[in-house]
């Protein structure tokens, strides 16, 4: 079977177009405001790549008969193939995203990555496997050195994100520690690994032998697992927007192998974005950038991070939240984690709603890093209709804590503790943080004292003479507190 390619200026206008959307989708999704009209032009540049892909590589072929010489015939087999493949992936995706719940968001990102970087694996390796379907064969019967190079980052880079990505969900899930894995001489073992990727695609463009190529394959799968164990919890959003970004790269190397302009522009949009979040994200962080996709280079073993320390609290009920925050003339609402895994980001807009009603200011501090993936905090109160003009980023509301009568942390543990500050050997030291402490009041909703945050660290917040301990699942604390302002 020959595959007939179009290529025409109506397939690069089509491929042109497709790149516009992404652009404007990209620009879409920097604001919470926009990002439905984002999600929007993505989903209309993707349809138009896809049709475009599959007109121009339609499973046909022109031949020629006494009747007809210019006879098109088409291969059935192979478009029900594709239907059934796109029918397929539709239904998973479709049932996917309606019973994903937020909380498992940044898990299913994870996966999705996963995804991606599999699937520059197999293109790849169905490339090596058969160039000739590829147009990818020189004169002398052998893969072009081009070619072999663009095989040889795809497959690594598609097998790093990978890897890394199955090692970032089990850690989001809980089915590995969110506590840095570190493994004795991880330094070398992963610069020799790097080293090693790279000398074999420089072999692979003098020597195709299967060898050379699978090896870089089982090395890159490795070099993602060592890579990402390392990080620990505090920086696990940064690990995936770079996981995000190493599946665009990806995508666009296998898109020069493929000959696929859409994906070329696609991946190099997807990666340059997902590596400028990722670094925005690190300097908010007050992270290295070069230390953390190179794997938590400048992690070290945490002595006692994780001990909860035995001291006094103050205990309060819904009753005592209510009444000190009916008298308050400003609110300072901080979402966390936990308030995504209780699913109460509804009835806190409901709780904002009343305390609007008796005239107190609300707003909503936002840290860079809350939950478990960028803008997670933010997509939740979005889905509870929570005014965009009351959401607040940390820089812009981090000088109004002291002013502020009333600090109200649902579930932030890591993102609120001033051990950041203070305490060299904490994990999340050097991180920037929501100054709550300096609010007249700390409300801080939490399950129970026997718990610490994800990076491992308990906080100290919780024994301030300002801070009061309701000790609930956060949506019913919350549900209380609402009764009790009626």
């Amino acid at each position: 079977m020959e595959h007939t390619t179009l290529v025409n200026p109506w397939v690069a206008l089509a491929y042109l177009i497709a790149g516009v959307c992404f652009i404007l989708a990209l620009r879409g999704l920097s604001s919470p405001e926009s990002s439905r009209r984002g999600n929007r032009f993505g989903m209309f540049g993707m349809g138009i790549a896809i049709a475009t892909t599959l007109i121009t590589h339609f499973p046909s072929r022109l031949t020629e008969t006494a009747d007809n010489p210019f006879t098109l015939q088409i291969d059935w087999p192979m478009v029900g193939e594709i239907v059934v493949a796109i029918a397929i992936g539709a239904a998973i995706g479709l049932t996917t995203a309606r019973r994903i719940a937020m909380t498992a968001m940044p898990q299913l990102v994870a996966a999705f990555h996963s995804l991606v970087g599999l699937a520059a694996v197999l293109v790849a390796a169905a490339a090596f496997l058969n160039p000739e379907a590829f147009g990818i064969v020189g004169a002398d019967g052998t893969i072009l050195p081009v070619s072999r190079i663009e095989m040889g980052l795809g497959v690594a880079i598609g097998a790093i994100t990978f890897s890394g990505s199955v090692i970032a969900f089990l850690k989001l899930n809980g089915n590995m520690s969110g506590k840095p894995i570190l493994l004795p001489g991880r330094h070398v073992i992963n610069l020799g690994t790097l080293v090693a990727i790279l000398g074999l695609i420089a072999w692979f463009t003098q020597d195709q032998a299967p060898w050379v190529f699978f090896t870089v394959m089982a090395l890159s799968f490795a070099i993602g697992f060592l890579l990402i164990v390392p990080i620990g919890g505090a920086d696990m959003p940064v690990v995936i927007s770079m996981l995000n970004s190493y599946s665009g790269w990806a995508a666009a190397a296998m898109g020069f192998t493929l000959h696929n302009s859409a994906m070329i522009i696609t991946g190099a949009l997807v990666g340059s974005s997902g590596a400028i979040l990722s670094y925005i994200m690190c300097r908010a962080m007050n992270r290295s950038f070069i230390s953390v996709i190179a794997g938590g280079f400048g992690a070290v073993a945490s002595s006692g991070g994780g001990e909860v320390i035995d001291r006094p609290y103050k205990r309060g009920s819904a009753e005592d939240a209510a009444f000190l925050m009916k008298q308050a003339e400003q609110v300072i609402v901080v979402p966390g984690y936990g308030m995504a895994v209780a699913q109460a980001q509804h009835i806190l807009r409901e709780m904002a709603d009343q305390l609007k009603e008796h005239g107190v200011k609300v707003k909503y501090a936002i840290h860079p890093v809350a939950g478990r993936m960028p803008g997670h905090m933010n997509v939740l109160l979005a889905e509870s209709n929570v005014p965009y003009d009351e959401v607040f980023e940390l820089e812009d509301i981090n000088s109004e804590f002291a002013q502020t009568d009333v600090a109200f942390v649902i579930g932030a543990n890591d993102v609120t503790n001033p051990a950041a500050k203070t305490d060299k050997s904490s994990p999340i030291y050097g991180m920037p943080v929501l100054d709550v402490e300096k609010a007249q009041t700390v409300l801080f909703i939490k399950r129970s004292m026997g718990g610490v945050g994800y990076a491992g660290v308990d906080n100290e917040l919780f024994y301030r003479d300002n801070t009061m301990m309701l000790l609930a699942d956060a949506k019913k604390m919350v549900e209380e507190i609402v009764k009790a302002l009626g």
